[in-house]
């Protein structure tokens, strides 16, 4: 599971020395109230760190630098609690590589009218001291996130922790391994990609390997893990009859167990954050995973089929932002259309593959034929999506750089049973509807792979393609196909 509790923020305080030893105290003293507030509240999960305050251009570069070699630091937080003037931090920002929240704040959130004075006036100089620092960010052309009000204010606390999740995303690809076994699906345009220029972006590194690699871990694994596992299975999930112990199928559940526990020992020893699979490439396998990629996808690893292994990644990072929060993040498909006047829905779905983290209700363990790829019936867990807000997020190559598409939906719970449907669905209202947002993903270039979210907003998205210096087009309540058509040529001159 994804633990990002282990991630730090380090929270650096500018000054100088022209106010005194004394004022420099106190900023250092409201600088820790401030961080022990923060760590305090359970909504972050990472740790703040004090480290100080700096208050020459030495220093700023050494924290800097040093943050830099730190594993466990994903990003830092700024706040000019008094006037630092800005071309001391020019040299730091130049040389920091990891993201940073400007903290526009003060110490005090009321003016004392009575009592103010000079003395106050000097100590609480935000907000003249943060405008001078964001200018010099400006004129380095630096990303980050800027977030304003008192730090007690519980939006700006909500600010921070979103852009700490995402940090610690960013953070968590920078290593990430996706494996591709096998190759993508023949002739599909999208999934393919330049994988040197999403390493050089997101961090992550993209390999293929063979059937083969996978099969030999597959051959180790032993009767009793398979039996455990199989266990597991019946604790969990409604079996369906043919798959019970005296079932027609059961030897098919106990193949892919046996494919889960050699997948999972693959991705292990690998150090893998995600993978991939294509039905047009099985050699050795029984059937094509389906059950296996569904719990390792709930366990927080990335998948996507046909060897998409930019949506594989994009899930990763999604499930990373959204550690311990309520709901679930899947590889999905837009797969079909419910065209009815004023009523137009799309149902999601896959062949097999989409993680129960999202499921509304029971889940079922069935076996059905897959109807393509020419292997045995693949297991699978079927169910519906929880009905609520969400969002589909695509990353797409548009050939030099990257783009990531989001569209805002609204899922709903299916009006009727869909007993004949063998895999897990959700259903939603497109935002605006779907004739526009329809036309607009197309017109953007999305994929028909996404990753579907039930707990990320448009803030997280936003703050993550920042990070990493990518376009985001955005498909919401507000989308006119006019402005969009215009936005998306604007992009291609700035990009």
């Amino acid at each position: 599971m994804i633990d990002i509790c282990v991630n730090e923020i380090w929270f650096i305080t500018g000054s100088q020395h022209l106010y005194g030893t004394k004022i420099l105290r106190k900023v250092a003293a409201h600088t820790e109230e401030i961080v022990k507030s923060l760590n305090a509240n359970s909504e972050i999960l990472v740790s703040i760190k004090d480290k100080g305050v700096v208050t020459t251009p030495e220093e700023i570069t050494a924290i800097c630098q040093i943050s830099n070699n730190e594993k466990n630091c994903i990003g830092l937080i700024f706040w000019m609690h008094t006037f630092s003037p800005a071309k001391m931090w020019i040299n730091g920002l130049k040389v920091l590589d990891k993201p940073f929240l400007h903290l526009h704040t003060q110490y005090n959130a009321e003016i004392p009218w009575s009592k103010i004075d000079m003395d106050f006036m000097n100590l609480n100089q935000s907000a003249h001291g943060d405008r001078e620092f964001g200018f010099i960010c400006s004129r380095l052309k630096i990303n980050r996130k800027v977030v304003v009000g008192h730090w007690k204010d519980s939006k700006v606390i909500e600010k921070i922790n979103i852009w700490s999740r995402v940090a610690s995303a960013h953070h968590d690809a920078k290593s990430g391994k996706v494996a591709r076994i096998g190759d993508n699906m023949r002739e599909v345009a999208v999934t393919e990609g330049d994988k040197v220029e999403a390493q050089i972006k997101f961090g992550y590194s993209v390999n293929g390997y063979g059937v083969g690699d996978l099969i030999e871990y597959i051959k180790m694994v032993s009767d009793a893990e398979m039996k455990n596992l199989i266990d597991e299975y019946e604790s969990t999930y409604l079996i369906s009859d043919q798959l019970k112990f005296d079932g027609v199928k059961r030897g098919s559940l106990e193949d892919a167990a046996r494919i889960e526990i050699g997948l999972g020992n693959f991705m292990r020893e690998g150090s893998f954050t995600s993978f991939t699979d294509t039905f047009e490439n099985l050699h050795g396998l029984t059937q094509l995973p389906g059950i296996a990629a569904q719990r390792l996808m709930n366990q927080g690893y990335g998948f996507a089929g046909e060897g998409d292994w930019k949506t594989a990644a994009l899930v990763r990072t999604m499930k990373v932002m959204a550690a311990g929060l309520k709901g679930g993040n899947s590889f999905m498909e837009d797969y079909t259309y419910h065209f009815l006047h004023g009523s137009d829905r799309v149902l999601g779905s896959h062949m097999l593959e989409i993680c129960p983290s999202i499921a509304g209700g029971d889940v079922k363990c069935e076996i059905h034929p897959l109807g393509i790829g020419g292997k045995e019936d693949p297991v699978r867990l079927v169910f519906n999506a929880a009905a609520g807000e969400a969002l589909n997020a695509s990353i797409v190559d548009m050939g030099g750089r990257m783009r990531m598409v989001v569209n805002n939906v609204t899922t709903i719970k299916p009006k009727e049973g869909l007993p004949y449907l063998p895999t897990a669905r959700a259903l939603w209202n497109v935002k605006p509807n779907l004739k526009e947002g329809a036309q607009a993903w197309i017109l953007a270039g999305g994929a028909h792979h996404t990753c579907f979210s039930q707990n990320l907003s448009n803030e997280y998205l936003d703050d993550y393609c920042d990070m990493v210096d990518i376009e985001i087009v955005t498909i919401d309540e507000k989308t006119d196909i006019n402005s969009l058509k215009k936005e998306l040529r604007i992009n291609s001159s700035f990009y």
